[in-house]
């Protein structure tokens, strides 16, 4: 709610008021961006004070009025939008995907691409750089994901963190610790070939995590969460799950880190509320 002085100009035509007064101070100083067609804010006159004076020959008078807007009257959603459009949302493992990772992790990528590779041993790295990543997107600290993150999807990420509220911001901020069950849900290998070049090969891993807010907190004090706190108010609004796809070129004599080029954070909560 927030109060103005508005001028009451005697004109011939109404609409003219609303063109020239009306519009501009609703989106100035409600807040409100919409236009008066299609928003829903109301005023009430509260005459506490009149003050006139002469424009252009015409009698104006400057009344107190105040503006409420139906919109902002109920309580901001903390659902989270998607950091990055048209991401699919991925919650459960596929067996026959996780088969298929099994074999490329043991067969293709540790014989021919990198000696040392273990599938198990980057689940285990990959929770660490998730929790360096999400803070600083928390944060809004772009400059500290160079180098996390491809280039690419920078530009992406800087149009929609604003975007999101306090509450928002903090739901994206994921501890290691409070990670309870993650996964492997796709492994790929790609060959990009371009004619008198040499190949470039690349392995792509989309990792899905299932985080509890302050599941770290009660395991400290010796608590664990029920097992079908999926289905309980009071876990609900805590649980979330992040999609991150991870990228490494392995071409021969080029020395890469793996980076993230696709991120993703949602709460299943948002989604049934949405559905009903």
């Amino acid at each position: 709610m927030m109060s103005v002085n508005l001028a009451n100009r005697f004109f011939r035509n109404s609409s003219s008021y609303n063109t020239l007064i009306k519009s501009p101070l609703l989106r100035n100083v409600t807040g409100c961006r919409r236009v008066p067609q299609t928003c829903k804010c109301t005023t009430l006159a509260n005459i506490t004070s009149k003050k006139w004076f002469t424009y252009n020959g015409r009698c104006i008078a400057f009344i107190q009025k105040k503006f409420y807007c139906e919109e902002s009257s109920s309580p901001p959603s903390n659902k989270l939008p998607p950091l990055m459009p048209d991401v699919p949302k991925i919650v459960w493992p596929s067996l026959l995907k996780s088969i298929r990772n099994f074999i490329l992790a043991t067969f293709i990528i540790r014989p021919y691409f990198d000696n040392d590779f273990s599938l198990s041993e980057f689940v285990l790295g990959s929770k660490k750089a998730v929790e360096v990543v999400s803070k600083n997107l928390s944060e809004g600290n772009m400059e500290a994901l160079e180098g996390l993150v491809t280039k690419d999807i920078i530009p992406i990420l800087q149009k929609s963190l604003p975007l999101l509220s306090l509450s928002q911001r903090e739901l994206v901020a994921i501890a290691e610790d409070d990670i309870y069950f993650c996964f492997p849900y796709q492994v790929g290998i790609i060959f990009n070939e371009e004619e008198g070049k040499e190949q470039k090969r690349f392995v792509e891993i989309t990792m899905v995590y299932h985080t509890l807010k302050g599941l770290d907190s009660m395991r400290s004090k010796g608590e664990e969460p029920p097992v079908n706190m999926g289905m309980l108010p009071e876990y609900q609004q805590k649980i979330s799950i992040s999609n991150y796809r991870f990228i490494r070129e392995f071409t021969k004599g080029v020395e890469d880190s793996w980076t993230i080029n696709l991120l993703n954070h949602f709460r299943p909560i948002d989604d049934e509320q949405q559905s009903k």
